[in-house]
């Protein structure tokens, strides 16, 4: 009897120890812990983890010290990393339908670009790579990109000849190949000795590469063309997220969801700050001649439409008020 009583005991125990288990994942990213993104997902983490009574921990690694960015992905493409922050312009190597963000101009201001990414459009973008190892959870903002470079850019005229570097993405190559420029690849991690050696000769991001890049110690002209208004992506293992309960993938997306509105509070303060640290390097601002390099790059743009699924991408995005 006793001995009875003894292994319903233990049996009790491994039940309730299984019950208890703690999901525990990984988040990598490359940036440093000062950035608004980390704080973003730290937040996340620390709301995943309130909110489901401490069952799901969330450890992030910033830095890039699992890796770079595409390493990264690959390992939650993989499975062997739950989750990572990327930019959404190389995730249109893994799905298609995250070229719309890396086509230029295609967003009318700021405001209609946010309203994008929470639509159904926006939505719909984040799901479409599951078939390809990943799902995105929500976007984060990372302001707008513009060239910078060693001499003054205020017509496409000014582009050529220069070699610019680019991230992995083929839309991002065409264009800088539309507006007259050598597009070179390259990881962001390398992009300040190839400007500082002259491998390139300018580069386009938002304002804050400027300073957390240390791209404005060399490059003291920043043309704000805000030619592409590029998110960040918090993504995670398609694997890992089948394998959760759907009551932990509800607290998981919301979190993220949320995360979102607080980096998007945090960022515009951020950028004013780094662009006033980048004018203490000698960085000079101007606003080039926009509308030329809206029509230098539309002959690309009426190409693009050819495909029936990003001209209706397209068309959603543009019927979002």
């Amino acid at each position: 009897m006793k001995l009875k009583h003894l292994g319903m005991i233990i049996a009790l125990g491994v039940l309730a120890q299984t019950a208890n288990a703690v999901e525990k994942m990984r988040l990598g990213h490359g940036l440093p812990e000062d950035h608004a993104v980390h704080k973003a997902v730290m937040r996340f983490a620390e709301l995943v983890k309130e909110r489901s009574n401490g069952e799901i921990e969330i450890k992030v690694f910033a830095n890039g010290v699992l890796g770079g960015e595409r390493e990264m992905l690959e390992q939650v493409q993989n499975g062997v990393l739950e989750m990572t922050k990327a930019s959404a312009s190389p995730l249109e190597t893994f799905s298609a339908d995250y070229k719309v963000f890396n086509l230029p101009f295609v967003f009318r201001d700021r405001d209609h670009f946010f309203r994008v990414l929470t639509s159904p459009v926006g939505e719909s973008i984040l799901a479409s790579s599951k078939k390809r190892g990943f799902i995105g959870l929500a976007y984060y903002d990372s302001g707008a990109r513009s060239f910078y470079a060693k001499k003054p850019i205020n017509t496409p005229d000014d582009l050529k000849g220069l070699k610019i570097r680019v991230q992995q993405s083929p839309t991002t190559i065409k264009m800088i190949q539309a507006l007259g420029a050598t597009p070179t690849p390259m990881a962001w991690g390398e992009v300040y000795s190839a400007l500082q050696t002259g491998v390139v000769d300018g580069a386009e991001n938002n304002v804050t590469a400027l300073t957390n890049g240390r791209h404005g110690e060399v490059c003291k002209f920043y043309a704000e063309t805000e030619h592409q208004i590029v998110p960040d992506v918090l993504v995670m293992s398609s694997v890992r997220w089948d394998s959760l309960k759907k009551q932990h993938q509800e607290i998981i997306k919301k979190a993220a969801v949320d995360s979102y509105e607080y980096q998007k509070s945090l960022w515009g303060a951020f950028e004013k700050v780094e662009r006033e640290k980048s004018l203490t390097l000698g960085v000079k601002f101007n606003t080039p001649n926009k509308p030329a390099f809206v029509a230098k790059v539309k002959p690309m743009m009426d190409e693009e439409r050819k495909n029936a699924a990003i001209a209706k991408l397209l068309d959603e995005i543009a019927a979002v008020k």
